[in-house]
Order: C-alpha cells, then structure tokens, then sequence
C-alpha cells in the first residue's frame, strides 16, 4: 500500500470523519494531523475535550507507525501514556514520530505532541503499537 492509498482507507474511518480529524501528512515515520474547533468538540470551559486531544495523539502516532513501514500494515494501540499541559482552543495540530520497532518487529514506540494555533503545547503523547496485517478489500 503507498501513500495515497493509505491516505484513501484513512478517510474511511468514521470515528475520524466524525471529529473532522485531517491528515496532512503521514510518510516515513512521521504524521502530521489537524483537527478545527468547533463547539461540539469542546469541554465546559470551551477548550477542545481531552477525548480529543487523546484521539489526535493516538491516530498520528498510528499513523507515523505504519508510514515507517511504508503502509504495509496497519497499527493498533496497545498502551497510551498523556500529560495534559493546558487547555487547547482553536485549531490543534498533532505531530507525530516513530521511534523504534521492537526486535518482534510487530511493536512498535511512538511519541507526539499537539500544539494549539499559536504554537503552544496542549499535550504530550508517548505510545506503543502492535502491527497487524492490513484489512481485506
């Protein structure tokens, strides 16, 4: 699977398409994702919900795991560790890296960070993930 075609089975998942999260880009251990404020998104205190910024940080580092193995298959989460710095308004961009792959090979260490519109940093990530073979067309 290359970039587009992981780009089009992104699109398909609607826990993603529900909170309007976009991909900017996910290519060699890398992603970058962006999520816009809007007022179903946001707590009582009109920030964006945690579950949302735990959700940004958990798909960009799935996503810049499986970029690290050129998309041949996908990732799913097995532990998932968040320090919450500030509350986070406006538009929130995450960016996410892969660090190692386990010497299994099937684990991988992920970390990542999202920073609100004016750079500031909402929210710390670090995660492992087990690969698993790619959904069956």
């Amino acid at each position: 699977m290359d970039a587009a075609e992981s780009l089009r089975l992104y699109n398909t998942v609607p826990f993603s398409q529900l909170l309007g999260i976009r991909r900017e880009f996910s290519e060699g251990g890398r992603a970058r994702l962006v999520v816009e404020a809007r007022r179903e998104l946001e707590n009582p205190i009109r920030a964006m919900h945690g579950g949302v910024v735990a959700t940004l940080l958990d798909v960009v580092m799935a996503s810049a795991a499986v970029s690290k193995i050129g998309f041949a298959r996908t990732a799913v989460t097995l532990d998932l560790n968040i320090s919450y710095l500030q509350p986070g308004r406006g538009r929130l961009t995450a960016d996410g890296e892969a660090l190692a792959i386990a010497d299994d090979g099937d684990t991988v260490q992920c970390r990542a960070e999202v920073r609100d519109d004016e750079g500031r940093c909402v929210a710390r990530s670090m995660g492992s993930f087990r690969y698993l073979p790619l959904p069956s067309a």
